[in-house]
């Protein structure tokens, strides 16, 4: 089982593991406020993580373990995602008033119909909904599969690092859970663009529940490859160029502003696509995350072409920030670690 609906459990760290880096958060209970006990980023070569999947097992664990020495955190469990594209999501119907065990096993019987992969090499999960709207005697379940090989794979580089993932779930939902804390005002939709290295996902909540979601390929690569080509530089000179501002006078007009355009043009694709939807509604407001949604004026072109309100997204707003926690940098930092904050929020559920 995938332990995507596992009952509570004790405090997790939210690993992330991204094309890019490696990120960990940390958070705890005071009160009736979340608190941030540790956070780290390490950056990953660009041939250790492709499109979300891990190639270079050590170079990942040796990076998580930095990061775990970085954080000084405390705790041995953690929480990881898969990315969308990796997942299987179905909602069925099953007879209502069956046990779990009979439920699962049940499951089993009938997952092959839904997944176009041998059973032996996936991992399953599922959650009762409720009641079937159209079957009286029946009830929705949630069914979600992943090929083993992608589980296993954040399982070994959790062990490498001296973790033991004790859940893994779905990007999206981990990315829910946070902005459930800040946009669950009844009758509000909000899109959230979250800018990877190679893929741009588009997440659309109404009511604090997420309703569609689209991912692209595009993303920050594409601007560090215009680095690369306009200035001479390597991968990683392009990459570190980015994020310190250490670029030629002509780099705001001649190459950050050519990537913003083609990015205004991929959400502007990807809100048609919502647009067209049997989800479509009116958005109330836009926000960025992931390494790229602080790129200067981003927000504004955004704002400016979509016709709506843009900001940044904040995964700590609200919430009491611990003594190890450098409050500047996190603040800086915070758009890139909505999924990791999100499966750190896992373990306070």
């Amino acid at each position: 089982m995938l332990g995507l609906f596992s009952k509570k459990t004790s405090s997790l760290l939210g690993i992330d593991i991204s094309s890019t880096s490696v990120k960990l958060v940390q958070l705890s209970r005071v009160g009736d406020r979340h608190r941030v006990e540790a956070y780290a980023v390490e950056a990953l070569p660009h041939s250790a993580v492709v499109e979300k999947r891990i190639a270079e097992l050590e170079v990942v664990g040796q990076a998580l373990s930095r990061v775990v020495l970085k954080a000084d955190s405390l705790g041995k469990g953690a929480a990881v995602a898969m990315a969308g594209s990796a997942v299987i999501s179905k909602l069925i119907q099953m007879p209502a008033g069956l046990s779990d065990e009979a439920l699962e096993n049940q499951l089993k019987v009938e997952a092959g119909q839904y997944i176009p992969y041998p059973l032996d090499e996936v991992a399953i999960d599922f959650e009762v909904q409720g009641c079937s709207a159209h079957h009286p005697d029946q009830v929705d379940v949630l069914l979600v599969a992943c090929r083993k090989e992608h589980v296993e794979a954040r399982e070994a580089v959790l062990a490498l690092a001296g973790l033991t993932a004790r859940v893994v779930d779905i990007e999206v939902a981990a990315l829910e859970r946070v902005l459930a804390l800040q946009v669950a005002v009844p009758g509000r939709t909000s899109a959230l663009v979250d800018i990877g290295a190679s893929m741009t996902t588009l997440s659309v909540l109404h009511d604090g529940r997420v309703i569609y979601s689209r991912e692209q390929l595009f993303g920050g690569r594409q601007l560090s490859e215009a680095i690369q080509r306009r200035y001479g530089l390597s991968a990683d000179e392009a990459e570190r160029a980015k994020h310190d501002g250490r670029l030629p006078d002509d780099y705001p007009d001649q190459v950050l502003q050519p990537f913003c355009q083609e990015l205004v043009q991929q959400v502007a694709r990807s809100l048609q696509f919502f647009a067209e939807s049997p989800q479509a509604r009116a958005l109330d407001d836009l926000l960025l995350a992931g390494g790229s949604a602080g790129l200067p004026s981003l927000a504004e072109v955004l704002g400016r072409e979509l016709g709506v309100a843009v900001r940044l997204a904040d995964p700590f707003a609200g919430m009491a920030i611990g003594d190890k926690v450098d409050a500047l940098a996190l603040q800086r930092e915070g758009p890139m670690l909505m999924i990791a904050c999100g499966l750190a929020l896992r373990g306070l559920d």
